[in-house]
């Protein structure tokens, strides 16, 4: 809001008509930072246990590890991730819907017998490192989303709803005063006019 202003009507209820819409748009946004707030904990709290999960799975599998070098390098790959965009609290999220995987066909004859076993198990991995990957990236769009509402709100709050409120007192004071004047000046000019038709 500029520091100097006009004390006139017209910008009296330019004035007015920008803090009606502040004060109507702050309940809003208290409520989506409220809601991003919780959506922040619910999304660090979920790539928590997705973590663990693959903390765990690890540790599953951790007396295998030898028999990995066995593993065909060019055996499998991910072939492509599909995911969809959910709102969250007015915040586009990246939802994982696949994980399409290529697999290689090739003779298992010659190749250890837990490998087909050991591709089910790595691709449960991958899409659980997916999972995990896209729950970070989730956090942190909420988290932006957050720090953005929380600075709005406090803009409105604690700065441009207060100046705005100070402007227009300000400039209604200075209306009234001046319309004050401007009956005092001619009660005045009244008194004169009469005394001197008195005087006549």
């Amino acid at each position: 809001m500029p520091v100097k202003f006009q004390y006139n009507r017209t910008y009296l209820h330019q004035l007015s008509k920008s803090l009606r819409i502040r004060e109507q748009a702050l309940p809003t946004l208290m409520a989506k930072e409220t809601a991003l707030r919780l959506e922040v904990q619910k999304a660090k709290q979920e790539a928590q246990e997705l973590e663990q999960a693959i903390e765990k799975k690890n540790a599953g599998i951790q007396g295998s590890f030898p028999l990995w070098h066995e593993f065909p390098d060019d055996l499998m790959a991910v072939g492509r991730i599909v995911t969809d965009a959910k709102k969250i609290a007015g915040v586009k999220i990246p939802i994982l819907r696949q994980v399409v995987f290529s697999v290689q066909h090739c003779s298992l004859f010659g190749l250890p017998s837990w490998i087909p076993g050991g591709i089910e198990m790595l691709k449960s991995m991958v899409e659980l490192a997916i999972r995990a990957d896209l729950a970070r990236h989730k956090v942190a769009v909420l988290e932006l989303a957050r720090k953005k509402t929380t600075q709005k709100v406090n803009l409105y709050e604690k700065v441009q709803i207060p100046e705005y409120q100070e402007a227009v007192l300000k400039i209604r004071r200075f209306l009234e005063d001046e319309e004050n004047l401007a009956k005092a000046s001619q009660k005045i000019l009244k008194e004169k006019l009469s005394q001197a038709e008195l005087a006549a």
